[in-house]
């Protein structure tokens, strides 16, 4: 039997663009910043190591009421789903704090994210929210139903965080002084499909990605995006399933870029990279590899929902405006 027209998905033509979302104000020395756990629970000591990070740039941190809770019978969610969903609510809703940080990814965003109360953030006006992970179900999100530029970058309590001091300055530096980290891209960056595109940035990892297709609020499409895309722990059959989702369902048609980050405990990198080239090498688009974001040892921010250029000449992506007001 064959599905009715409202079933299938609409004609690429048909797909809007990816819009520039509204930047939210730089922070401020002093500023007071929430941390929330919307996913996987949060080891205490590691915690209290990012919030002494966070003070050391003049932050005022404050800790959600559930960080350091633990799902009763799920022991892979910090708490229950809607005590996250109203630790981030609350968190945004506070009109005394100006950025909400994660403190990690892991596993349960997708549990929470219709459980927010999206009227009340998209009132409460745009703030800057830090993530990566499990997080890019709620970039998504912000996206879609707030309209909310946020930045893909590291979490209070996440490894990378804590020992790495590149990925420190990059968050940092984004946060206070955003114009000064205009060009993003590491040394090591090379070209996997030549070209130069501009477009606005979307994406994470991309099983997340994947895996939002089809749900409530899901964006129609990457079309006219800088897409950026990293994951872990996905061995290359599996990035090959996930991959070819978003080529059937036409999801990467019409998608002007890609910047693609780490792929960490995903095998052996040739193996990852010959599903990357065989994927997305034919799609007609620049794509620069290891540009440096995600589950890696120097992990920069990237702001999503910002006007910005992706060339194969410099293995970089440039923003058009600074990635906070």
């Amino acid at each position: 039997m064959t599905a009715p027209d409202s079933a299938l998905p609409a004609p690429a033509e048909a797909r809007p663009h990816v819009p520039s979302l509204t930047r939210p104000e730089r922070l401020r020395p002093g500023a007071r910043v929430a941390v929330v756990a919307p996913a996987g629970p949060v080891p205490e000591e590691r915690l209290r190591a990012g919030l002494d990070i966070l003070r050391g740039w003049d932050l005022d941190p404050v800790v959600a009421p559930h960080v350091l809770d633990t799902h009763p019978t799920l022991d892979h969610l910090a708490g229950a789903d809607r005590d996250r969903a109203r630790d981030l609510t609350e968190a945004w809703c506070d009109p005394t704090v100006s950025a909400v940080l994660c403190a990690r990814g892991g596993f349960g965003a997708q549990r929470m994210v219709d459980l927010v109360d999206w009227r009340a953030i998209r009132e409460a006006g745009p703030k800057a929210f830090v993530g990566y992970s499990d997080i890019t179900a709620l970039h998504e999100a912000f996206a879609v139903r707030a309209g909310c530029a946020t930045l893909h970058g590291p979490m209070v309590a996440a490894g990378t965080f804590l020992s790495d001091p590149r990925t420190q300055e990059s968050l940092r530096a984004t946060l206070f002084e955003p114009e000064s980290v205009r060009t993003l891209g590491l040394a090591g960056a090379r070209t996997l499909a030549p070209g130069r595109a501009r477009g606005v940035t979307l994406g994470g990892c991309v099983s997340l990605l994947a895996a939002d297709l089809a749900t409530p609020h899901a964006r129609p499409s990457a079309r006219g995006g800088l897409l950026l895309l990293e994951d872990v722990g996905e061995e290359p059959y599996r990035l090959d399933r996930i991959l070819t989702q978003l080529v059937r369902s036409g999801w990467l048609d019409g998608v002007a870029g890609i910047a693609l980050g780490s792929w960490a405990e995903c095998g052996p990198y040739e193996e990852i990279r010959a599903v990357l080239m065989d994927r997305l090498g034919d799609l007609g688009v620049p794509v620069v590899e290891e540009l440096g974001f995600g589950h890696s040892e120097t992990a920069l921010t990237m702001p999503l929902g910002v006007s910005a250029v992706l060339d194969t000449e410099e293995n970089t992506l440039t923003l058009d405006v600074p990635a906070l007001r």
